[in-house]
């Protein structure tokens, strides 16, 4: 009798996100193109730099790393995203609220589903950030726009009960057998997939008033992948390469600067939202074609997760180089990126060390430890810990800079309270804080270290790096 094969959690992740990738790329050809300078960029960067290229991750890590982006639109969608994923061995992490992180209206809050052992990142560590609208937000919709609003979400199906029941057995009994696995992960890319059912024109134009977003989210009877993001070791020669090409990119790279110092959390850009043809149903139902522009591609670099102190910095940082531009600008209209990103670099040597060994000493960066042979000595060698989670200001920047206008917002009205213990209750999950995973992969790496040297945590130390770049 043949032997039945068993996909795990980590094997439907690693098989779903390659589906995804496949069917995106079928649906917007400009992603592949993305991926392909992607592999260039990466393939130079190791070429150029050796094994230092790897000091964030492996190559083949690097090179099957994706993250996607989703939205929904009630409690109850989030949750069965949530049983999805759930499947794969992807848990929520974090609590990111976009509503007041974008002059533009974004009236969303997010969560991003992923791996959160340190293996399973190791193996796959795709990620999924997921947004969902706040209907009941007077700055953005009134309470009649809200009802028929929640009228029209709570009408739609966006994944079936075949696919919400494979994926509740995959988590409860740790994976399927191949048929089973087979199925899941085409009725889980067919719900992500861009619908052609004619979308009603006069109720989506209206969300589109209030938000590019909440139509996006509200105006069409499905979901789909906004985008999904490669990561690449040099993002400022993509960015080059990519208008190269002749693909419009955003104005600028989201996140820190570039800088010779270490790279810390993420960078991201985008090439801008493409005009894809739809077609829309009139209020007398003719069927008219016309396009709309809410998937963009987006990439990615990765740097160190930042302690709670390190970000801080990072925080203050950011507040400074704003203040600072916007001076800037005010004095000098024609005050241009290039000159924006000069001001950063000086915020940012007067905020990080130019060293990974300054950025572990002063408590700013995250770091795990392996046991080293150091003349005899117990001693440990200190690598960086991959940032694996999102910067609400830097996903709202991309939202924002792929939005055809910027909507309404009614500052005068007061905001609804969202917070990490709300989307936990919506999810009827834990939501676990990124802080407190990076944390413990640290302690227990140290831990590791210290049994296997057979010696006190407290006595281990870190010799000093004396390969390769000073990051």
């Amino acid at each position: 009798m043949t032997a039945v094969t068993f996909l795990e959690p980590w094997q439907l992740r690693a098989a779903f996100a390659r589906s995804l990738s496949d069917m995106y790329g079928k649906e917007v050809p400009a992603y592949t193109t993305l991926l392909d300078v992607s592999h260039e960029v990466n393939a130079d960067y190791v070429t150029q730099h050796g094994a230092d290229a790897e000091r964030l991750g492996s190559i083949a890590r690097v090179t099957a790393e994706r993250h996607g982006a989703i939205r929904v639109g009630t409690p109850t969608e989030m949750s069965q995203v949530a049983r999805i994923f759930g499947a794969m061995g992807m848990r929520p992490v974090g609590f990111y609220d976009l509503r007041d992180a974008s002059s533009s209206s974004v009236p969303v809050i997010s969560t991003a589903f992923r791996p959160i052992e340190r293996d399973e990142l190791a193996r796959n560590p795709f990620r999924v950030f997921t947004s969902m609208l706040v209907t009941a937000d007077r700055r953005f919709f009134t309470a009649d726009l809200e009802r028929r609003l929640e009228n029209f979400l709570g009408a739609r199906t966006l994944f079936g009960p075949e696919l919400l029941a494979l994926a509740d057995r995959a988590e409860a009994e740790g994976g399927l057998p191949e048929n089973e696995a087979a199925e899941f992960l085409r009725l889980a890319t067919q719900a992500f997939e861009l619908s052609d059912e004619p979308v009603d024109q006069a109720w989506y134009r209206e969300l589109e008033a209030v938000s590019a977003v909440a139509a996006d989210i509200g105006g069409i009877a499905s979901t789909h992948i906004n985008h999904l993001t490669p990561r690449v070791l040099d993002i400022d020669d993509l960015y080059a390469r990519m208008e190269a090409r002749g693909i419009t990119m955003i104005d600028a790279i989201q996140g820190p600067p570039r800088w010779e110092g270490p790279d810390v959390l993420l960078r991201q850009t985008s090439f801008r939202a493409l005009a894809e043809p739809r077609t829309f149903r009139t209020a007398d139902g003719e069927i008219v074609h016309d396009s709309l522009r809410v998937r963009f591609g987006e990439v990615e670099a990765r740097g160190i997760a930042l302690t709670r102190e390190g970000r801080a910095a990072y925080d203050a940082a950011v507040v400074e180089i704003d203040e600072v531009a916007a001076a800037a600008r005010a004095d000098d209209p024609g005050f241009t990126e290039a000159q924006r990103q000069e001001l950063a670099r000086a915020v940012w040597h007067k905020t990080f060390p130019t060293t990974e060994a300054a950025l572990a000493d002063q408590g700013l960066g995250w770091f795990t430890y392996e046991p080293v042979d150091a003349s005899g000595s117990p001693a440990v060698a200190r690598e960086p810990v991959v940032y694996e989670d999102f910067l609400p200001r830097s996903a709202a920047g991309i939202f924002q800079s792929n939005l055809t206008s910027d909507g309404a917002k009614d500052a005068s009205q007061e905001g609804t309270d969202r917070d990490a213990d709300w989307m936990a209750g919506a999810l009827g999950r834990e939501l676990n804080d990124p802080f407190d995973l990076y944390a413990d992969q640290v302690s227990r790496s140290l831990a590791g270290a210290a049994e296997t040297l057979g010696v006190d945590p407290a006595t281990l130390t870190t010799p000093h790096r004396t390969t390769g770049a000073p990051r």
